[in-house]
């Protein structure tokens, strides 16, 4: 069956373009033109991917982002007509996977929904048997079952954060810069993606740390990137 897409977007035209444009690729589309009407239509069905618009009536994207991030961590792909950090942050911080700014591409659009929705069925048709763990202090990580938990309690990080987490304390001391990180993690080049990565290293400081500000387990290499600080 193929998979099924939402587009949130309050835009008629670059809906229906988008629309369109998945159509052609072999995907199953539905849309919403609103914040409102697109978590009601969220709610109906069990959807692969979400293509998010920021600025929208009823409901802003930001808001429809934190409800569907309660319960479900499906791709969401965020599109904003205003290309600025501040719209980025609020997006990715909330756990979005993916942003792209108006105008788009079709093409790229098209690749990244691709790429998010093979991720997520490569993590969620995972079935491996073998213990593949980590503990690091009070945090226990199982790569099988991309499961995590801090003092016992489950914590909800989403594919990205996961993987970015995960590449960190698998490879201890080594410092990785923020465009190796995207590259490793996207598995695509980065063209001025530092951003993408300092948002979703804060979101995951701010889960995992003690003190999100003093951070013990994901390091900052000033002017170069991140590390896991491993002390043998």
């Amino acid at each position: 069956m193929e998979n099924l897409i939402l587009i949130i977007e309050d835009d008629k035209q670059i809906c229906e373009m988008v629309r369109k444009a998945l159509v052609k690729e072999g995907y199953r589309v539905n849309v919403a033109f609103n914040g409102d009407d697109g978590l009601r239509e969220f709610r109906s069905k069990s959807y692969d991917l979400v293509i998010l618009d920021i600025m929208m009536p009823k409901i802003n994207g930001i808001e429809v982002l934190k409800e569907i991030r309660i319960n479900h961590n499906t791709p969401i792909i965020m599109l904003s007509a205003k290309d600025s950090d501040v719209d980025k942050a609020l997006g990715l911080g909330f756990g979005a996977d993916d942003y792209l700014s108006k105008p788009f591409s079709l093409i790229e659009l098209v690749a990244r929904v691709e790429a998010n929705i093979r991720r997520a069925t490569k993590y969620s048709n995972t079935k491996e048997t073998n213990s593949n763990t980590i503990e690091i202090g009070n945090i226990f990580m199982d790569f099988n079952s991309y499961e995590i938990k801090k003092n016992g309690e489950s914590i909800k990080l989403t594919v990205k954060e996961f993987e970015i987490l995960k590449l960190l304390v698998t490879n201890p001391n080594i410092v990785f810069t923020k465009n190796k990180i995207y590259e490793r993690v996207w598995k695509e080049d980065a063209f001025g993606e530092e951003n993408i990565i300092n948002v979703h290293i804060r979101h995951i400081r701010e889960k995992i740390e003690d003190d999100a500000k003093n951070p013990a387990i994901i390091k900052t290499v000033w002017g170069i990137g991140y590390k896991f600080d491993r002390k043998e």
